[in-house]
């Protein structure tokens, strides 16, 4: 430390949360995800679907075929699915996404580096990015079969 540098602060790096569940994440920790590769994952759904702030609608949907209760898991899936930016994720959710976990994690760093600018290839909402057929199969097993076989266990 020098002599003109005494009493100055240190520049502290900025901290994030996870972009899913909100855990804090410090300078170049996490994962950079797409909107298409958040919506294309079974497992991502399955627990979405059936979280205490989602379960209601699921059960409505499933149990009732209520309207209203499909309504809502379409504006979850649009929240998901629409988002431009990309995803900062931690070690505690990027397990439940089929992607490259090291490219992630680059992408992530240069996110990081690049004070939030850094855009990911594919990034932007994933019915820009998807084929029509793809992004329509997900939409559907988001919507009308997420999270159906956990409902069944917990009755």
């Amino acid at each position: 430390m020098g002599l003109f540098s005494f009493g100055k602060k240190k520049k502290k790096k900025p901290a994030r949360s996870c972009d899913l569940e909100g855990s804090l994440l410090e300078f170049g920790e996490g994962y950079l995800l797409t909107s298409s590769q958040i919506i294309k994952s079974k497992r991502f759904w399955d627990n979405k679907m059936v979280e205490p702030e989602t379960l209601a609608y699921s059960k409505a949907h499933f149990e009732r075929n209520d309207e209203m209760g499909t309504k809502m898991r379409t504006m979850i899936f649009q929240k998901y699915s629409s988002q431009e930016k990309p995803w900062l994720v931690g070690d505690g959710q990027v397990n439940q996404f089929e992607v490259d976990k090291n490219q992630a994690r680059e992408f992530a760093q240069k996110w990081w580096e690049s004070e939030f600018t850094f855009t990911p290839p594919e990034a932007g909402s994933a019915d820009k990015v998807m084929t029509d057929a793809e992004y329509q199969e997900w939409k559907d097993y988001a919507i009308m079969k997420a999270g159906e076989a956990q409902l069944k266990k917990i009755g």
